[in-house]
């Protein structure tokens, strides 16, 4: 259908929206129409969708903006839906991840025979001794990815399947999924709905992974050898051992003349020095999927860019919340003299961090109840947050 009469798409915006001036565009260029003014109705939410129904017809999207105070609409031609997305590489990408967790996380037993036909079974079975590492993490994974995808068909914002990415020369044999949002969503509400329904999701299979493996688990004394991994503490999974085993671990040998006090926010925040002596917790496979399950959560939600952390800051304060970003990078810089992987997070987050999702509708706000899921959210940030996720015996 050609684009109607100014006259007509005026009427269809002054139902919701008082026009103070128009300035036309050229649809060529992406831009039908520009109308300055203040909505009418009180619910900005409502008045988008009665304008985006009556403006279907035309093929024309509105885009709701405030710029310097002022209320605006945009009018541009709808975009083409787009075309539905090949399952088989997914699938495909999927299979590979669960081939290389379930190597990562495989414990074999025996030696291999000489035989071709015992070399193939000693390889099977010793890949299947990983599936409780494999089951565990990639539960906590699948339940992340398709917490946006489930959330992203709930609201009609077309988005793909997860794509999983296999690693196998990682310690978690993969580095994670991620899904692809093929539309733009309506506005805050539903871009805060996707953002966070990820990490939430993820976290309801990690915390009882994480107690299970932890219950399962034992205690140890940390011996010196090169090498040596050594998983790194969050607030919450401090907690979680603390409630399962009754003492803050690794307790140490000795304090190196500090407080215990003082130690324990030296080792927490720069993994320092290496507890060789200390009681530790010696983590089941499935325990560690669990701590894996809270790194990855607080990886997800830094708040910046695209990861979804970025879609739930950008949800509270619209704009103003690139004004962090500068924060962030100099924060991860510094982290990074103690864990030198927060200086790859900085140089990717030069990349994701800048960029923020907009949603079509950037007036509507958050609604409390959602407001208080926010703060759910940050809480978990600031709880799974790790300043030096692992460290290695002879380095970091």
């Amino acid at each position: 259908m050609p684009t109607p009469e100014t006259e007509v798409l005026s009427s269809l915006v002054s139902r919701v929206f008082r026009i103070d001036d128009v300035t036309l565009g050229e649809p060529a260029r992406g831009l039908i129409a520009r109308y300055r003014g203040q909505l009418i109705p009180e619910d900005t939410e409502a008045a988008y969708d009665q304008l985006a129904d009556s403006l279907k017809p035309y093929n024309i999207t509105p885009l709701f903006r405030s710029e310097k105070g002022q209320q605006i609409i945009y009018l541009t031609p709808k975009k083409p839906d787009p075309k539905p997305a090949r399952a088989s590489i997914n699938i495909i990408l999927f299979v590979l991840t669960v081939l290389s967790v379930l190597f990562v996380g495989s414990q074999p037993q025996g030696t291999m025979p000489n035989d071709p036909l015992g070399q193939i079974l000693f390889i099977v079975k010793g890949l299947l001794t990983g599936w409780p590492f494999a089951a565990s993490l990639l539960g906590i994974l699948l339940a992340h990815e398709f917490g946006h995808y489930f959330m992203s068909r709930h609201h009609k914002t077309p988005a793909t399947l997860p794509y999983f990415i296999p690693l196998p020369i990682s310690p978690l044999g993969t580095m994670g999924a991620a899904i692809m949002m093929q539309g733009t969503p309506k506005n805050k509400r539903v871009l805060f709905d996707i953002g966070v329904a990820g990490p939430l999701a993820g976290m309801v299979v990690a915390i009882p992974v994480l107690f299970y493996g932890l219950s399962v688990s034992q205690l140890s004394i940390i011996r010196p050898a090169n090498g040596m991994f050594q998983e790194g503490n969050s607030l919450l999974y401090l907690l979680a051992k603390y409630m399962v085993f009754g003492k803050l671990l690794p307790d140490p040998a000795t304090t190196h003349g500090l407080s215990y006090m003082a130690y324990w926010l030296k080792y927490f925040f720069t993994g320092l020095p290496f507890p060789i002596g200390a009681t530790d917790v010696m983590i089941s496979p499935i325990a560690f999927a669990g701590w894996a399950g809270l790194l990855v959560t607080a990886l997800n939600l830094i708040p910046a860019g695209t990861l979804d952390g970025g879609h739930l800051v950008y949800s509270l304060f619209g704009d103003k919340a690139s004004k962090a970003f500068p924060f962030i990078f100099v924060a991860l810089l510094g982290l990074g003299i103690f864990w030198s992987g927060w200086w790859l997070w900085a140089v990717l987050l030069l990349w994701l961090g800048r960029v923020h999702a907009e949603p079509l509708d950037q007036i509507t706000p958050l609604d409390p109840r959602r407001r208080w899921v926010a703060a759910l959210t940050i809480i978990i940030f600031i709880l799974t947050f790790s300043p030096v996720p692992f460290a290695v015996f002879g380095g970091l």
